[in-house]
């Protein structure tokens, strides 16, 4: 990279850290169990403060300088559930660049269908099961092994090496990496290469995702007696209009659209909709039978994904025309939307410095060719973009995508210490690629 040729010794030096990292399976294993064990479950945003000070720890054993920085005010944090993040440095002890590994430590619940304890970080068979072990407690052992690996190679090395683990991630990060980020902590010249652990398969490096719009859209109507509902107007009526008018129009729409981004799986490479939850009349928080009224509110919570060729504008305005055609139809309809977050689609340039590294790593460890794909789903990237104003930025990390938040989720142990390795391999061309050719 830049300009640099391999050389004999760039050959040794690297082989040597492959080497060191082919039996790395059960430091890889014993520390992805141990980071399952703490059940991070968001929300609410359980047991970050202990997670967090056991990575500290960790990185402290191996000469990282650490900082603890909680995100007062973000959304849900509060004395109960403290939004701590860690964020560990090593100075390289030459002129150089940063290198920054950024791994999100809450999961999403475990929910129904588990055959293991999902907070037992069970080893068997070549494989850590738990919450998180794909998504991305695996991804964040490998990055910190690979890290380790590197250090006892290179103790000293150009530049400095950043390790963070951040919540909130699953519920949109700005209680972790968007926090940070407003604080500088991802852009230069503080950082300026970051690699994001999260399990876009270990042959794959993931340059972006694609934009998300969620809104809540909430129906009105008027309250009257059950018996008499003539008397009032049903707002769980009006959203039964909007629903049906979305299946006949919108869907079928969105999903003749398609992008050039290599999007996976193929699915997602045509805008969707879900329609994530819908709440109308009584609260069910209660014992006992409801009472007789008609509904004077229905609310529904929408995600829309939507591709670097949609004009935003026109992503809102395809819901707006039909809730506005809907109140010119319908008597008394009436409505209102509500942003709850936009972010538009990203996708870092496929001969940017760290893409170029992760590739090169990839072909060495694997023998083949890198696949460059976007998520369908954002993640932290979003903000390191838009906040951070950097985009060499990428995800990279072992695990298989479709196990997140699944039943007894897990991660294969070679898998881990192949991506250990390439991540491994990397760093060493981000950091010693960056000085001056001898």
């Amino acid at each position: 990279m830049h300009g640099r040729t391999v050389s004999r010794e760039d050959a040794v030096m690297t082989e040597a850290l492959i080497q060191r990292l082919e039996d790395s399976g059960d430091a890889l294993a014993a520390l992805t169990a141990a980071l399952i064990r703490f059940p991070t479950i968001n929300p609410p945003g359980e047991a970050y403060r202990p997670c967090a000070e056991f990575i500290g720890q960790w990185l402290e054993a191996r000469g990282f300088s650490v900082e603890f920085i909680r995100a007062h005010g973000a959304p849900g944090d509060s004395d109960a559930y403290p939004r701590v993040n860690v964020i560990g440095r090593r100075e390289g002890g030459l002129p150089g660049e940063t290198v920054h590994f950024n791994s999100h430590i809450d999961v999403v619940e475990a929910g129904q269908g588990w055959t293991v304890d999902p907070f037992a970080g069970l080893v068997s068979d070549g494989r850590v099961y738990g919450r998180g072990a794909c998504d991305m407690k695996g991804g964040m052992a490998a990055s910190m092994i690979a890290v380790e690996a590197f250090l006892a190679e290179h103790p000293v090395f150009p530049g400095a090496i950043e390790i963070s683990g951040t919540v909130d991630e699953e519920s949109g990060g700005f209680g972790g990496v968007a926090h940070l980020a407003t604080l500088g902590r991802f852009s230069p010249p503080n950082v300026h290469h970051v690699i994001i652990p999260e399990p876009l398969n270990k042959e794959r490096v993931c340059l972006g995702h694609r934009g998300v719009w969620w809104a809540e859209i909430e129906t009105r109507g008027e309250i009257a007696h059950g018996s008499m509902p003539f008397l009032g107007d049903c707002a769980v009526r009006h959203m039964g209009a909007v629903i049906d008018a979305f299946e006949r129009e919108l869907f079928p729409k969105l999903a003749l659209k398609r992008t050039a981004m290599p999007v996976v799986p193929d699915g997602a490479k045509a805008s969707t909709m879900n329609i994530n939850a819908i709440h109308g009349g009584q609260r069910e928080d209660h014992d006992g039978l409801p009472s007789p009224n008609v509904p004077d509110s229905c609310r529904m919570v929408i995600d829309r994904r939507f591709l670097i060729e949609e004009p935003f504008d026109t992503v809102k305005g395809e819901v707006t025309a039909i809730l506005d055609r809907l109140a010119w139809e319908r008597p008394k309809f009436r409505y209102a939307i509500r942003d709850l977050m936009e972010v538009q689609p990203l996708m870092t340039e496929a001969n940017a410095p760290v893409v170029r590294a992760v590739s090169d790593a990839i072909g060495k460890v694997l023998g083949r060719d890198a696949e460059h794909v976007v998520s369908p789903g954002t993640y932290d990237q979003k903000h390191i973009a838009r906040i951070g104003r950097l985009h060499n930025c990428v995800a990279y990390g072992p695990g298989i995508l479709d196990l997140a938040h699944r039943p007894d989720e897990w991660i294969a142990i070679d898998d881990m210490v192949a991506g250990a390795k390439v991540m491994a391999l990397a760093l060493h061309t981000l950091l010693f690629g960056a000085q001056p050719a001898k």
